[in-house]
């Protein structure tokens, strides 16, 4: 097995390669705006690092948010092109659940990621690998009573301290954890989701809805 896992969900641009057993190499660059710009250097980057070509690759695993739309259809798209040119699986893991797994926390806690206009994308945990319910976005002041008292992860919630107090790293997600949560899951016989986007709102840009028809003469 040799996984190539990648993730724009969130403002970092990150690659990770993983054999089955671990990861072998890595990548992690945070700028929300050059996701398109950086992702593929990264993804030659941590090819040459291993000394692996992009042919070596089983399958793929790519974060499918929830997150902006410009940013995560730039990970998608670029996994589902890198799955049909080498003939191999694409799967899909939630974001805010490679956080979770890299927070390695045991009891129940939150993942928060900055979903802009002063909302976070959020999903409450029982530990590390299990999620309770599904992802969502709403501005923090509507969830506090749902996430009082709990540990938090996530740029999101490292944002809003008044909802959550105990927020830590780590703030973004990485390709190591979210290759590493794939691994462990395919090798158990788990059912990964299919590579579609996570998005829960529509895209900031939209048709008009009172546009000028123009005819010809």
């Amino acid at each position: 097995m040799l996984l190539l896992a990648l993730d724009t969900a969130t403002p970092a641009v990150t690659v990770a390669l993983h054999d089955g057993e671990a990861v072998i190499a890595s990548s992690s660059q945070v700028d929300a705006r050059r996701h398109g710009e950086l992702l593929l250097p990264a993804v030659d980057h941590v090819l040459a690092d291993a000394g692996l070509t992009l042919d070596a690759v089983t399958g793929i695993v790519v974060g499918i948010g929830p997150g902006p739309y410009t940013g995560l259809r730039v990970g998608l798209m670029t996994a589902d092109t890198f799955g049909l040119a080498l003939g191999v699986p694409v799967h899909g893991v939630c974001t805010l659940d490679g956080l979770a797994y890299a927070a390695d926390l045991d009891g129940p806690f939150v993942v928060a990621t900055d979903a802009r206009r002063k909302e976070v994308y959020w999903a409450r945990y029982a530990d590390s690998r299990t999620r309770v319910t599904d992802p969502a976005v709403d501005r923090p002041a509507e969830i506090a009573e749902q996430v009082a008292g709990l540990p938090a992860v996530g740029a999101g919630a490292l944002l809003y301290p008044d909802t959550f107090p105990s927020a830590h790293e780590p703030q973004h997600v990485s390709a190591a954890a979210l290759a590493a949560l794939a691994a462990e899951r395919l090798a158990a016989g788990v059912e990964l989701p299919e590579p579609r986007p996570l998005y829960l709102r529509r895209p900031d840009a939209q048709v008009p809805k009172n546009y000028k028809v123009v005819t010809p003469k």
